[in-house]
């Protein structure tokens, strides 16, 4: 990743900071994507190596495309985009969730990764090349009980990420999703808080550590992704694991 510039959105906190600390270790400039400008700018601080904070609704597509402005313009292009902003709420009965909650909801986990590509992809196009990782999730493929917009957002964002595989693997752009299972985030703390599902209730002993989604992002950058163009990796899979290096 030396030399390589790589956007991150959701960067505040959990996996997308765990990954903003594991690519600019491999030689990356990484630029942070979050709404909360006071985090991304300490969080760029303790990186240095250039790390650029950028705040940014990912939701907003007129603050999306101002974001990636300025990434040309300082960065002078895009090799690596990791979408990961997410948000969970909200965690109710369909019937009990807020309109505008549950819009929210499409608005950053679906419409902010048809945003980041729809802005990234001619940077990559114009550099001859690039990746894009959706994070992703077994809620996309699997219903679970007052994540109605969870679940239904993240299977778009699955879908949106294979169309645009579809549509630009012929111009050199490698795009991917990476399911990371069960994270210690602060996103597991308001799950287990709902007591709402199967998830709330799992030990937290399960979880696992937010470098570990980060660290298979960085090998499937490489060659290691090559097989995996246009589907979706689970970090489930312990074969995965023992390719990345996680496990023995």
């Amino acid at each position: 990743m030396q030399g390589k510039i790589v956007a991150i959105t959701g960067a505040s906190r959990g996996i997308g900071a765990a990954t903003a600390r594991i690519f600019a270790d491999a030689g990356a400039r990484v630029v942070l994507l979050a709404r909360s400008g006071a985090e991304i700018d300490a969080l760029a601080a303790k990186i240095g190596r250039g790390a650029l904070a950028i705040p940014c609704d990912i939701g907003d597509a007129g603050a999306v495309d101002a974001a990636f402005a300025q990434i040309a313009k300082t960065c002078d292009g895009l090799d690596v985009l990791i979408g990961n902003a997410g948000a969970i709420e909200p965690i109710a009965r369909l019937t009990d969730a807020g309109v505008e909650d549950w819009s929210r909801a499409i608005d950053i986990n679906l419409k902010g990764v048809f945003y980041g590509m729809r802005a990234a992809i001619p940077m990559m196009r114009a550099r001859g090349g690039g990746t894009i990782i959706t994070v992703s999730s077994g809620a996309a493929h699997n219903p679970l009980e007052g994540w109605s917009a969870y679940c239904a957002s993240k299977a778009g964002a699955a879908m949106l990420t294979r169309a645009a595989h579809l549509e630009e693997g012929a111009h050199g752009l490698r795009i991917m999703g990476m399911s990371p299972g069960t994270v210690a985030t602060d996103m597991q703390v308001k799950i287990k808080a709902s007591g709402i599902n199967p998830v709330s209730q799992l030990d937290p002993a399960v979880h696992i550590p937010a470098d570990w989604p980060a660290r298979l992002m960085l090998w499937m950058c490489g060659p290691g992704g090559d097989d995996w163009l246009g589907q979706e990796v689970s970090l489930r899979d312990e074969a995965v694991r023992r390719a990345v290096g996680l496990i023995a």
